[in-house]
C-alpha cells in the first residue's frame, strides 16, 4: 500500500522534536505515535489543549453563512452507489411537475441550491432527511424523534448543509441496508462536513404494493419505484408480469401514480405512503430473500443521526463509537490496526474502506499548517465501545502507531432493536 508522503514537522511535544502527521477534523488534532495519552471523553475527538482551534477541512471551500460556515466540496463530484438493477424491461421516470391539487399542500424538498434564509425557531425539534413525504427516511426520522417537524430535501448534500446552517436541528440519513449494502456516497459526505453522529436508527422495511383506490392488484401492469427496491421485490414483481420503471424513491413512486391517476400503474412503498398519497395496499412484506421466503427482519436499514455538536458519550447504555483513518504504508499494518480493539475485547460491527487516490486529504501540523496529500484508501469502522471508557481511550491511542490520520465521527448510543 503506497500511501504516498505527508510529513510536517511540528512544535516540540513530550518535551521533544518530532514528525507527526495529523488530519484536522473538526475542534480538535489527533496525532499518531502519541501513545497512550487520555482522550477526553467530553471532546470526544483529540487530546485536551486543541480546543477552539479553527477547523481545516481538506479539499473544500468555506465561506461563511450566518454563524456557521457552507462547505463545499471542490474537485469531481464523488460517484454515488451504483445499485445491480436489471435494466431489462425497466424504465426510467422522473417526478412530474405538477400534482394534484390535494397534494400541494405537502412541503417541497430543500434544495441545496436554495435554501431558506431563515433558521429554526427552536421551538420544534426540526429533522432534515432525504426524500419526500413517506419515504423510509421520514419513517426512521419519526422513529428516533416522534414529535419532531421533518423536513424533506432533495439531495443528501442539502441534508448535511440544512444541519450546518441552522435551518433544522438535526439529520436522518441511510448509510447501509442489509440486503442493498452500504451507500457509500454518505460515507464520502460524513469526511467532507463536520457533523457529528449522534445516534442510529434501525429499521425493518416492509415494501408494499400500492395501487388507486378501487383497483384490484391483477389489474396492475406496471410498477414505479427506486431501483433498491425493484430488486428487492424482484420475484414478485416477476410472478405478476410487471414492467418496472424506476424512480427518485420509493415515496415519490407513490406521489407519481396519485398525481397521474393511472389504474394500471402502481408503485412499492410503505404504509405511511400509502396513506399520505391515497393509495390502497394491495400486498404486504413483497420482498423475498433468497430461500424464497417472506422475512421483513432480513431487509433492515440503518440510519444514521447528525447533528452541530457531539454528545457526551457515556457507560450506562451500550454506544458505538465510528472514526475514520488512514494507514501507513508497510506489511500487515491493516491487521495490526484491527488487533488494538481485539486485544481490548472491543468488537468491530462495521468495516467499510473507501478508495481516494484521487481525491488529496490536507494533512496538517499542529500550527494547522501543511499540505495536500493523496492516499490509497479510507477505513471507516464501527466498535462497540464508549469514548468514557479507558478501553477505547488506548485503543485509539494503539491505532495512532499505524494511523497517518484518525477522525472521530461520533460516539452514540446503540440501537439495539432485535
Amino acid at each position: 500500500m503506497n500511501l504516498g508522503s505527508s510529513e510536517c514537522t511540528s512544535s516540540h511535544w513530550y518535551g521533544r522534536r518530532k514528525k507527526t502527521r495529523l488530519l484536522e477534523v473538526s475542534r480538535f488534532l489527533v496525532v499518531p505515535g502519541a501513545g497512550d495519552r487520555k482522550i477526553d471523553p467530553h471532546c470526544q475527538l483529540g487530546f485536551r489543549g486543541f480546543a477552539g482551534r479553527v477547523p481545516i477541512f481538506v479539499n473544500l471551500r468555506i465561506k461563511k453563512c450566518f454563524s456557521q460556515r457552507a462547505i463545499t466540496p471542490v474537485g469531481d463530484e464523488i460517484p454515488s452507489l451504483p445499485i445491480a438493477v436489471d435494466r431489462k424491461d425497466t424504465q426510467i421516470i422522473t417526478q412530474p411537475a405538477v400534482f394534484h391539487k390535494d397534494l400541494n399542500s405537502l412541503p417541497k424538498p430543500l434544495s441545496s441550491t436554495n435554501l431558506p434564509s431563515s433558521p429554526s425557531d427552536g421551538t420544534r425539534v426540526r429533522v432534515a432527511y432525504r426524500g419526500v413525504p413517506g419515504s423510509y427516511s421520514e419513517v426512521a426520522a419519526l422513529k428516533a424523534y416522534p414529535n419532531s417537524e421533518t423536513v424533506p430535501c432533495d439531495q443528501f448534500e442539502a441534508v448535511f448543509k440544512a444541519v450546518e446552517l441552522w435551518l433544522v436541528d438535526k439529520a436522518v440519513l441511510p448509510i447501509e441496508n442489509s440486503l442493498g449494502g452500504s451507500i457509500h456516497r454518505n460515507y464520502d459526505l460524513l469526511l467532507f462536513h463536520r457533523l457529528h453522529i449522534v445516534g442510529e436508527v434501525r429499521l425493518i422495511v416492509n415494501h408494499c404494493l400500492l395501487g388507486l383506490p378501487g383497483v384490484r392488484k391483477e389489474e396492475i401492469k406496471r410498477v414505479l419505484s427506486h431501483p433498491q427496491a425493484l430488486e428487492q421485490c424482484e420475484i414478485f414483481l416477476n410472478k405478476l408480469h410487471l414492467t418496472k420503471i424506476n424512480a427518485d424513491d420509493t415515496a415519490c413512486a407513490a406521489q407519481i401514480v396519485a398525481s397521474e391517476g393511472v389504474r394500471e400503474t402502481g408503485a412499492i412503498a410503505n404504509t405511511r405512503a400509502a396513506e399520505i398519497y391515497g393509495l390502497n395496499v394491495l400486498a404486504e412484506r413483497i420482498q423475498f430473500v433468497k430461500s424464497n421466503k417472506q422475512d421483513d427482519s432480513d431487509n433492515i436499514t440503518r440510519f444514521l443521526i447528525l447533528a452541530r455538536e457531539p454528545i457526551i458519550p457515556g457507560t450506562d447504555k451500550p454506544y458505538k463509537t465510528s472514526i475514520v483513518f488512514t494507514l501507513e504504508e508497510g506489511p500487515g499494518v491493516l491487521f495490526k490496526a484491527l488487533a488494538v480493539f481485539a486485544m481490548r475485547d472491543i468488537n468491530l460491527s462495521k468495516i467499510e474502506s473507501r478508495p481516494q487516490r484521487r481525491r488529496p486529504l490536507r494533512v496538517v501540523d499542529d500550527s494547522n499548517s501543511g499540505r495536500a496529500t493523496y492516499f490509497d484508501y479510507l477505513f471507516y469502522i464501527d466498535f462497540e465501545a464508549s469514548m468514557a471508557e479507558p478501553r477505547a481511550q488506548y485503543a485509539l491511542g494503539h491505532l495512532q502507531e499505524f494511523a497517518r490520520f484518525i477522525r472521530v465521527l461520533g460516539c452514540y448510543p446503540m440501537d439495539t432493536m432485535q
